[in-house]
């Protein structure tokens, strides 16, 4: 037979089980996107690709790179299109600074530098290439065809 303490500790126990559960949701939505780390690298066939190549030629403008600080970029965070992300095979403690670079409709390149502190990985990597993104969206009058053309370090 249980008793109202009895009753009293499982409510509270549910509620906590409850609670928790919702905070831990909450938490794991705001959990910026983990990368899985890229296949075991191979080399494509030596010489041309069979079908020409991937990205035709185009004239091209290429804007002043800018440096950033992650996170105070100053442009507003565009929602674009999801896409397949690169897979980046570097060397990570030897990276210092990443260059991303998104291009418009018009060709206009917008390269975007970002300093690679300690610790920076594959997993920072989304934030420099949506930075890129951002400044292309935002510089160019929220033109919504521009694309993550390359990232490139030193």
């Amino acid at each position: 037979m249980k008793t109202k303490s009895h009753v009293g500790f499982t409510l509270a126990g549910v509620l906590v089980g409850v609670l928790s559960g919702g905070l831990i949701a909450l938490a794991e939505e705001r959990r910026p996107e983990r990368r899985p780390a890229p296949p075991p690298f191979q080399a494509h066939p030596a010489g041309a690709h069979p079908r020409g190549p991937t990205v035709r030629s185009h004239p091209v403008r290429v804007l002043a790179p800018r440096a950033v600080e992650h996170g105070r970029t100053g442009w507003t965070h565009w929602q674009h299109p999801d896409f397949q992300r690169p897979a980046y095979y570097w060397d990570w403690p030897h990276v210092h600074t990443v260059t991303c670079t998104a291009e418009d409709s018009y060709g206009d390149q917008y390269p975007v530098s970002e300093a690679a502190p300690p610790g920076f990985g594959v997993e920072s990597m989304t934030g420099v290439e949506d930075d890129a993104l951002d400044r292309c969206y935002s510089e160019s009058g929220n033109d919504s065809t521009c694309v993550l053309l390359s990232c490139t370090h030193i």
